[in-house]
């Protein structure tokens, strides 16, 4: 399967020589066949998240070559095969953020490209702000104008993995209002109300999804 493994092997070739020492830690790394991933240091050890969120540790470092140098890694890296909607749909506890999507008719926008960062309310946060806004779910869901406006509020243009996310500065979503994100990972949204990302770093082919324990708001 010559397309499958050439994707696959480039994907574990980064272009220019980078030692242990200078890997960019928590940041989107592009192999030369193209995607992401990223490398961490857990403990003493650099571990590599790939598309798919599977991870593999680097056994040995920088062994050295003429035209570079080699990390040998205990797991073959995989680059995404799901954009952040079919990433969203392959884990139950976002089914309604799902519905969401779809009434909104977002999943077209949300299947490009992009690349998005999507903070993603679980099941749970919903059902909260259900309770605060005193609706029902059938009710949310028939609320197009307003479904859109919150949902577009949950999504950053580009890619922002947690080692980029700016710490007290306004960020701008793809609604048009600001968020802004704490130190401890809480977001305060427009009608001051508090979120904690409780999740981050799930990668997609289009993006990156940061999970959240409460739906965020737009100024009402």
């Amino acid at each position: 399967n010559t397309p499958l493994l050439t994707a696959v092997l480039k994907y574990h070739v980064v272009a220019g020589q980078v030692p242990s020492s200078a890997v960019p830690l928590g940041k989107a790394i592009n192999p030369v066949g193209g995607g992401f991933f990223k490398i961490d240091k857990v403990g003493t050890s650099l571990v590599i998240t790939d598309g798919r969120n599977r991870t593999s540790k680097i056994v040995q470092a920088d062994i050295a070559a003429s035209n570079g140098v080699i990390h040998a890694i205990d797991k073959v890296l995989l680059p995404a095969d799901k954009t952040v909607v079919q990433t969203a749909i392959a884990n139950p506890d976002f089914s309604i953020l799902v519905e969401a999507v779809t009434a909104a008719g977002l999943v077209d926008t949300l299947n490009a490209p992009g690349p998005y960062t999507v903070f993603a309310p679980t099941n749970a946060a919903f059902a909260s702000l259900l309770t605060e806004l005193g609706v029902t779910k059938a009710q949310l869901l028939a609320n197009t104008a307003l479904l859109t406006k919150v949902l577009t509020y949950h999504v950053v243009p580009g890619l922002v993995l947690k080692a980029d996310v700016p710490i007290n500065t306004p960020i701008k979503t793809v609604e048009g209002e600001t968020l802004t994100v704490g130190p401890t990972l809480a977001i305060t949204d427009q009608r001051a109300r508090q979120s904690n990302i409780v999740a981050t770093d799930v990668l997609a082919s289009n993006g990156v999804i940061h999970v959240l324990d409460k739906v965020i708001l737009p100024a009402p």
